[in-house]
């Protein structure tokens, strides 16, 4: 049963990312442009190049790994809306780790620099996790509003004692030794090495999640909280340990990015990626494999808007349409699905009173 239902869903999924083209198609045609050759040049604008093809996978690897930190909170019931926040720490406190090891062996200085921003991310969730846990404080709100102070208090220490004095006005923190670069896979993208950390930790995700008995305690945790607790399993910890495991993969993906791309902190670190991840994790429901091909296809589709946008001239907000789009058919979906249920199950029942009606007569 549970089969039909994956297959359902993925078939509704299919369905939703179709009517989103063709709607962009109808609104391309209103603007006036051609929507075969605006969709030609943003399918081949993802593939026309080897730098696009790095950079399709490296922010496909992003959404990937914020997805999945949302997925985390969301298995044992909790709304992780704080990995923004979490990730511009890691980033920065990743960034400056660097910097002060300058001159220190890479084999030293990278993984420390991983470690702290892991631990500022965990830290950072751990208290929206707690405050969740123990008094009971709604977890949305926190995260949000720990998101305003986290941009803000990175923007300070850009532009204050961690500044890069050759910068000026330019909040930016110094730049970092290039042996500490994460080597570029694809000259001129930003896709590095980071990539391959990445695919272990998304394959640990999912095997934990998946495969293991602390996967199944971690569901059945967000699912009945009530009736796990009875059951011995200890609820409170697991909730605490998942945030913090969401808070360090969002750390974790600011320090890939300062090291693979940018090269010092500043505020383009990140595009709210974590929402971009956030929407990932939504539309595939939490589900591990499903959330990391929706951000090879996410991944795609914008980094092909960027290539439709410079030849065929067709703005690239045509990509935020259809991803709206999707998210409005499958938020949908579960509501239009259970119309078309009780229509037929109604139908059914009529079908059956007449029989019966008929057969009382015979």
């Amino acid at each position: 049963m549970k089969k039909k239902r994956d297959w359902g869903y993925l078939g509704s999924l299919c369905i939703s990312v179709l009517l989103a083209f063709v709607i962009g198609a109808v609104i391309l045609a209103v603007a006036g442009f051609s929507p075969v050759k605006a969709y030609a040049a943003m399918a081949s604008g993802a593939f026309s190049s080897a730098r696009h093809i790095g950079d399709f996978l490296e922010y496909a690897m992003v959404l990937c790994l914020t997805g999945l930190a949302c997925v985390l909170g969301s298995r044992v019931g909790i709304f992780n809306v704080g990995g923004e926040g979490q990730l511009l720490l890691g980033a920065v406190v990743g960034c400056q780790v660097g910097v002060w090891l300058n001159g220190q062996s890479p084999w030293l200085a990278i993984p420390a620099a991983a470690l702290a921003a892991m631990a500022v991310g965990a830290f950072y969730a751990l208290i929206p996790g707690w405050l969740k846990v123990k008094v009971k404080v709604n977890e949305v709100i926190t995260t949000i509003m720990l998101n305003t102070i986290a941009a803000s208090l990175c923007q300070y220490l850009a532009k204050g004692p961690w500044k890069n004095p050759n910068k000026n006005m330019v909040a930016a923190t110094a730049q970092l030794d290039p042996r500490y670069w994460f080597k570029t896979l694809i000259p001129g993208s930003n896709l590095s090495t980071a990539i391959i950390a990445a695919a272990v930790v998304t394959f640990l995700t999912w095997y934990v999640m998946q495969k293991t008995s602390t996967g199944y305690e971690m569901k059945l945790t967000g699912q009945n909280p009530r009736f796990a607790f009875f059951s011995g399993i200890k609820t409170d910890r697991i909730v605490l340990a998942c945030m913090c495991i969401s808070g360090a993969m969002c750390g974790l993906v600011g320090m890939f990015r300062v090291y693979g791309a940018e090269h010092l902190y500043r505020s383009s670190v990140s595009n709210q990626y974590y929402f971009e991840g956030l929407t990932v994790a939504m539309i595939a429901r939490y589900d591990p494999v499903t959330v990391i091909g929706l951000s090879f296809l996410f991944a795609i589709l914008k980094i092909g808007a960027q290539g439709m946008e410079l030849s065929a001239g067709v703005p690239n907000q045509i990509y935020l349409i259809i991803q709206t789009v999707v998210i409005f058919c499958m938020a949908a979906e579960s509501g239009v699905f259970a119309s078309l249920r009780a229509g037929a199950q109604r139908k059914k029942a009529r079908a059956d009173i007449r029989r019966k009606e008929e057969e009382s007569h015979v």
